[in-house]
């Protein structure tokens, strides 16, 4: 029995280690500080023993191109922090509008400065890899967005060699605006723009709950739906050597990276 004053003395014991709990993979990603969809996005579709690490950019509640062009000057802080002793394999700058403004060669050289050890990556990456793998030419694009991004997304995907059939935003200017429209809606909105020449539909935007609706979508419309969050994610794992087919989030899971 302890008592005050004494000094404890633990017995020499030899304790066994493994790699810890994520053996396979370590994933992290730099979310805007409004987001409130992608972490739980990022949970959900994690296979077992793949890490999430997640660290925030303090970003202004109102998302127009010139707030977003300011989130380059704290990436390379933010990158540095998300688990520098364990060394994700990836790290990855979440949010569509963002890459798109800032530019993703520019933020991967910024999360690279932060975090020497990883893959840098951003959320266009993903879903340009996931588009050219589904082999979409021609796609319908839905976002939340004012029309000023979405006029540069316009220009970001016709330049990356892609034709944009149409693209429709809601014209919200808020991140918890962007997170509280219902899986619902996006459903509803995906319907409402989808047209038969377009080989996908990309729902845009890591802020909002369309990823858990990937599914029924597809169902209902025979072809492949592509979401910021979904894209993202299977493009890291691919990066990380995780191949996994993963139900429940679209067609794209059933595919190998095989563009990067």
């Amino acid at each position: 029995m302890f008592k005050t004053g004494e000094t404890i003395i633990s017995k020499p014991r030899k304790p066994s280690f493994d790699k810890g709990r994520h053996s396979r993979a370590k994933l992290g990603f730099i979310l805007m500080s409004t987001d409130l969809a992608a972490e739980s996005d990022f949970f959900d579709i994690a296979p077992n023993d793949v890490a999430i690490h997640i660290t925030r950019l303090k970003t202004d509640d109102h998302t127009t191109n010139e707030t977003l062009s300011k989130h380059i000057e704290f990436m390379a802080d933010a990158a540095s922090r998300i688990q520098p002793d364990t060394k994700p394999d990836v790290i990855s700058y979440s949010c569509t509008s963002g890459s798109i403004v800032i530019g993703e060669e520019k933020i991967k050289e910024e999360i690279k400065k932060g975090a020497p050890y990883a893959i840098p990556m951003t959320l266009v990456t993903g879903v340009v890899d996931a588009l050219e793998e589904l082999k979409v030419k021609n796609l319908v694009v839905g976002t939340p967005y004012l029309d000023e991004i979405n006029t540069k997304e316009a220009e970001f995907l016709i330049n990356k060699g892609f034709s944009v059939l149409n693209i429709q935003g809601l014209n919200l200017t808020k991140g918890i605006e962007f997170g509280t429209v219902t899986p619902e809606y996006w459903i509803k909105f995906a319907l409402e723009i989808n047209e038969a020449a377009a080989d996908a539909i990309f729902l845009s935007c890591g802020g909002i709950r369309s990823t858990e609706v990937i599914d029924r979508i597809e169902q209902k419309v025979g072809k492949p739906v592509i979401t910021s969050n979904q894209a993202q994610m299977w493009s890291c794992l691919r990066r990380a050597g995780v191949e996994d087919k993963i139900l429940g989030f679209g067609e794209l899971f059933n595919h190998q990276l095989t563009t990067a």
